[in-house]
């Protein structure tokens, strides 16, 4: 019954949508040209570099290493599904076991993402308040070698763990592995983590404090600290459940770290930020801007929030969690079919300007957001929310496809974007090789294509076939797992792996080459 109510709410949440957009978006299109007119210069690459904002720049060089590693370990962690035990012979299993490869190649994906972030973040404050605060090239170069200390460290915790080097399930808890997707790092680094998170929130705040007393953009940069502010507090939720806590109570906070905080509130900061970007570079309306992100807000929070049930409809929760999840899950994917409107006006904002054609690449980034905002999370998403589905298809690669489309295809994407932009400051722009760049975008966006939907996707409806016919149990079984049809479509993968592995190269080559001349001064 429930399945039915939350598919009615979905197409009564997007007849809405759909009319609140046609009755304001020629409203909000005739309002976009900022009350100057439009900027007639790049004032981004005409913003002075400050120490703090040139500091960032070994954030993004780890960040494009960590973002190779992880797809090297996704390649090894693919493989094994079919080979078992090696990797085209070799004895890598010895070493980097499938719990290994695994758990740091789901780490990776959450902590290179979340690198880059923090680092735009770091980089864009002195742009958006024109202050640059005392010791804040101390704080972001701190902050870097904490973060670099909690990958190293939990990293190692977690293999000695897993080769059984700790003999105490209580140091294994403090210092090794939790057992639990996306939160695996042992509770001191969990700690430090946060800890990391709050000193970022405080480098964030004492430079943008002073744009408060702005009354053009006060009520913008407001929004940008609260939402700053939450992305440090939310992850705080992971650390509310004990070495003996019960599974059920678990799982609900591990949910709010994993839905909340990077579905939820990671989804606001973007919007705050770029729409913040934007007023800065004269290409925005400051009370457009300010309404978008207020808009985003209500629609993604409305729903997200209640909506995190969906992921505990048979993890020892009563009946009324699963009406909740039902109804306001299925109104998380609202937003997300409306992003052809958001597409538009990002591609009418880049065309206004001719220098604003300097921006194409970042801007192309933040449409492959857009798009695969609506089929990763959108279509991959409702796919496996409804308690009919999730019921036969938890856990099955219909969770794997929408992971790896939403993960990479929404916040990988934009933090790759953000990442551009700072490198427009941080690099000499005519030094760029756009044709790298070019490679990167399309082979990214291509090659993810390919991997969900001729591998992980047929893998998911496959399993979820067997799961209907016979048991749950046996879709995950290892007979089903290595049986022909299966091993054939992981195999099915290997085409689009190639290609999505061509563009994390041609990026990470990018950078390399960008980061090779003079910085700016």
């Amino acid at each position: 019954m429930w399945s039915l109510i939350s598919i009615l709410m979905l197409l009564a949440g997007i007849g809405w949508i759909v009319w609140y957009y046609a009755r304001q978006f020629d409203d909000w299109r005739s309002d976009l040209e900022p009350e100057n007119g439009f900027a007639q210069d790049d004032m981004i690459t005409t913003t002075n570099i400050t120490p703090s904002m040139r500091a960032t720049a070994k954030y993004f060089w780890v960040v494009t290493a960590l973002f190779v590693v992880q797809v090297l370990l996704g390649i090894v962690t693919a493989h094994y599904a079919v080979e078992g035990q090696g990797l085209y012979g070799l004895p890598l299993i010895d070493y980097l076991p499938y719990a290994v490869t695994r758990t740091w190649h789901t780490q990776l994906s959450v902590l290179w993402i979340v690198t880059a972030w923090l680092a735009s973040g770091l980089y864009f404050v002195p742009i958006l308040s024109g202050h640059e605060p005392k010791y804040q090239r101390f704080g972001v170069n701190f902050l870097f070698f904490s973060l670099l200390i909690i990958v190293v460290g939990s990293f190692a915790g977690e293999w000695l763990a897993i080769h059984g080097f700790f003999d105490d399930l209580t140091i294994n808890f403090w210092f090794g592995h939790q057992g639990y997707e996306y939160i695996d790092l042992g509770r001191f680094w969990q700690i430090y983590l946060f800890i990391g998170l709050l000193l970022w929130v405080v480098l964030m705040l004492r430079g943008l404090w002073p744009a408060l007393r702005d009354k053009a953009s006060g009520s913008l940069v407001f929004l940008v600290i609260i939402s700053t502010v939450s992305i440090g507090l939310l992850y705080g939720a992971g650390l509310m459940w004990g070495q003996h806590t019960h599974i059920s109570i678990m799982e609900y906070w591990r949910w709010w770290v994993v839905h909340l905080w990077v579905e939820g509130i990671f989804e606001v900061f973007a919007t705050a930020i770029i729409s913040t970007l934007f007023v800065r570079m004269g290409l925005l309306r400051v009370s457009v801007a300010t309404t978008m992100i207020l808009f985003a807000t209500i629609i993604f929070l409305g729903g997200g929030v209640l909506g995190t049930f969906h992921h505990m409809y048979w993890s020892g929760t009563p009946i009324s969690v699963l009406a909740l999840g039902a109804t306001f899950s299925a109104l998380e994917v609202v937003p997300l079919l409306v992003v052809g409107f958001e597409a538009y006006s990002r591609s009418k904002i880049e065309h206004e300007m001719e220098w604003e054609k300097n921006y194409h690449w970042p801007f192309m980034f933040f449409t492959s957001v857009l798009v695969w905002n609506m089929i990763g999370a959108g279509l991959f998403g409702f796919l496996i929310n409804p308690p009919i589905a999730l019921y036969y298809m938890q856990g099955l690669n219909t969770t794997a496809n929408h992971g790896h489309a939403a993960l990479f295809g929404v916040y990988g994407m934009l933090g790759l974007g953000l990442m551009l932009f700072c490198l427009r400051g941080l690099t000499d722009v005519h030094q760029w090789n756009q044709k790298l760049l070019k490679i990167s975008f399309w082979s990214l966006n291509i090659g993810l294509a390919m991997m969900t939907f001729l591998s992980l996707l047929p893998q998911g409806l496959w399993q979820t076939y067997a799961s209907i016919k016979h048991y749950y149990a046996f879709a995950r079984s290892a007979e089903f797992m290595h049986s022909s049809v299966m091993e054939g479509l992981v195999w099915a993968r290997v085409p689009g792996d190639i290609v999505f592995s061509i563009g994390v190269f041609a990026f990470a080559m990018f950078v390399y080459q960008a980061f090779r001349y003079k910085h700016v001064e």
